[in-house]
């Protein structure tokens, strides 16, 4: 008498991933089935029973348990075949990727990007081989393929000669002086406008802004300073940008440490920040300017503070004017700093001066901020 069918014994790997697709059910339906073939079938369950459990022929049971025994978990992804013959060798499979990927303006086309029915008619006649295939066989093959519809991204890269001499330089102040690094930018413009964003709301109910098409406030920019060792953020807002609100900044900045001694502001390199009173000024109040490269900007340690800056006081609003604005990015700037993550590490060096700064009147930080002209 011939014995039954039944699964080899399990490994530990194979025995977890049939129990994961059973318990799951999120996958296709021929491996789910499949997968409870064989892990019923690894229970001490019959052929009969299993074709019951399944709703499935004993004689499928039995192939599939077959197929385990010789491939193992390879034969839950079946491979039939069947149906009229392929008309695709697999160069021509290659040469059909090659084509799909490369610009059709390359190909002698005269259009920028290749729909289905343009590249089927491409294939059919394309000098020198003929490639037959339908639209639906080409969507397949290039899914299969991992070719997909994309839309096209843009990159820049920094053409700055001393790209990487500044880089090294930023990096240098931050590991060697965190306590005395500073960053600057200017975010905006900043319109009075109702302004999209996102927040919790019922189901199909969202909150709505109203539409509007008149601009007559104008635009201002705020100007943020950022201290790295103490993780505060400040500034002001202004109509533009220029030297003379940066020189303003930067002695916002300076007064954060009234010792005197030498400060590291990150600033990019906008010539707004490079005037020659500028500079003599900076010299002269020991203040080092650390410029970022060329479309670097992200090299600044204050662009990561910008988009919750955005998200908490700009999205999601409809401010009236500027003043009302200035005031709602004031009370957020206020909530964030008295927030900080690290306030616990708070040093009595740092306590020192922030007791320097409040017997001087430096208005910084927590205080409130002006609309400028």
């Amino acid at each position: 008498m011939a014995e039954p069918v039944r699964v080899r014994r399990l490994t530990d790997h194979e025995g977890q991933k049939l129990q994961q697709i059973v318990r799951r059910g999120s996958t296709s339906t021929v491996r789910y089935r499949r997968a409870m073939m064989l892990l019923a079938s690894a229970g001490g369950n019959r052929v009969p029973v299993i074709a019951q459990l399944v709703q499935a022929d004993e004689d499928t049971v039995r192939d599939v348990i077959h197929r385990f025994n010789e491939i193992g978990l390879a034969c839950l992804d079946p491979r039939w075949a069947g149906g009229r013959p392929r008309l695709l060798k697999p160069d021509d499979e290659d040469f059909v990727i090659q084509t799909a990927t490369t610009r059709p303006t390359k190909r002698g086309q005269p259009f920028t990007r290749w729909s289905l029915r343009k590249l089927v008619a491409y294939l059919r006649k394309v000098h020198g081989r003929i490639i037959r295939i339908g639209r639906e066989a080409l969507r397949g093959l290039l899914a299969r393929r991992g070719v997909t519809f994309q839309r096209t991204k843009t990159w820049k890269e920094s053409p700055d000669p001393e790209r990487d001499a500044k880089l090294d330089r930023i990096e240098h102040v931050l590991d060697r002086f965190p306590d005395r690094v500073f960053a600057f930018d200017e975010f905006g413009p900043l319109g009075i406008r109702p302004t999209a964003g996102s927040g919790w709301a019922e189901q199909g109910r969202p909150d709505r802004l109203p539409a509007t098409y008149h601009r007559t406030h104008g635009v201002r920019y705020f100007h943020g300073c950022y201290s790295v060792g103490d993780d505060t953020l400040w500034g002001v807002n202004r109509r533009k940008k220029g030297t003379v609100n940066t020189l303003a900044a930067l002695k916002s900045i300076r007064a954060a440490r009234p010792d005197g001694a030498p400060i590291y502001v990150i600033l990019d390199n906008l010539s707004a920040h490079k005037g020659a009173a500028l500079r003599r000024w900076a010299k002269k109040n020991r203040v080092d300017l650390c410029f970022t490269p060329t479309y670097a900007s992200w090299a600044n340690p204050i662009e990561a503070h910008f988009g919750p800056l955005r998200q908490f006081t700009i999205a999601k609003s409809n401010h009236p004017n500027h003043t009302v604005q200035t005031r709602a990015l004031h009370a957020y700037l206020c909530w964030r700093n008295a927030n900080a993550r690290h306030r616990d590490v708070l040093t009595a060096e740092r306590k020192e001066r922030a007791r320097i700064r409040s017997e001087k009147g430096i208005r910084w930080g927590g205080r409130p901020l002006k609309t400028a002209a």
